[in-house]
């Protein structure tokens, strides 16, 4: 009795056949969506059945850099270097600019061309001009370039006995007259109370003096007083 209402009951349920948990069926949505990643994953791993490189990436290679070039262009990019890179020009830059400046205050700086004694002023005698100062000294005190030029003329002249023509960096020429030894030549460069020559008493001359004028502008020039050209830089006899 018990059997046959066994048997019925199983019998009935024959379309819908119970699983125990666990299953296969139970299992499938797990199964598919593990299935679905793998493929994604072997997709990602192997291409044409070849695993890929996963050696790490050369940054130094990939730009076509050497390990040597690598260092060098970390070195040269380094900001620290790059300032102390412009640091240092901006100081050279400076360097160059105070000695520009010093060589040109240098061209431009006056000397007195003897050290004596004022005996004639730029002024009328004897019923004429007299167009430069004379300064009076011992023979053979030397005599200086009164400021940086160009030797136009030395030697013998008339008058003068010993002549010497410098022309400077603003165009004025000074002329130097009466020495007794000429120390420089013709188109010699000469600085700003460099020694041209000693003082003498050639030509028309009543004892050793320098006879000094200045012509500013040039050989053409206008003649100014040498105590006044002198006197524009604080030198005074």
């Amino acid at each position: 009795m018990n059997r046959g209402l066994e048997v019925r009951s199983w019998s009935g349920r024959r379309g819908r056949r119970a699983h125990p948990p666990g299953a296969v069926s139970d299992r499938a949505p797990a199964l598919l969506a593990a299935a679905a990643l793998g493929a994604v994953l072997a997709g990602v791993v192997t291409v044409n059945g070849s695993a890929p490189d996963t050696q790490p990436l050369d940054v130094s290679a990939a730009y076509g850099l050497g390990s040597g070039d690598a260092a060098e262009f970390a070195e040269e990019t380094d900001p620290r270097r790059n300032v102390a890179l412009m640091a240092a020009s901006a100081r050279l830059d400076e360097v160059q600019a105070s000695r520009a400046v010093r060589e040109a205050e240098e061209a431009q700086r006056r000397s007195l061309p003897l050290r004596g004694r004022l005996t004639t002023a730029f002024t009328m005698r004897w019923g004429e001009m007299h167009w430069g100062i004379d300064i009076a000294a011992p023979m053979m005190t030397p005599e200086y370039a009164a400021a940086a030029g160009t030797v136009l003329e030395a030697g013998p002249a008339s008058g003068y006995g010993n002549v010497v023509y410098i022309q400077h960096l603003n165009g004025d020429v000074t002329v130097y007259g009466h020495m007794e030894e000429v120390l420089v030549e013709t188109g010699q460069q000469v600085e700003s109370g460099q020694l041209i020559a000693r003082v003498g008493s050639r030509g028309f001359s009543t004892g050793p003096h320098l006879h000094f004028e200045v012509w500013a502008g040039g050989l053409d020039g206008r003649r100014v007083d040498p105590i006044d050209w002198l006197a524009e830089q604080g030198i005074t006899l």
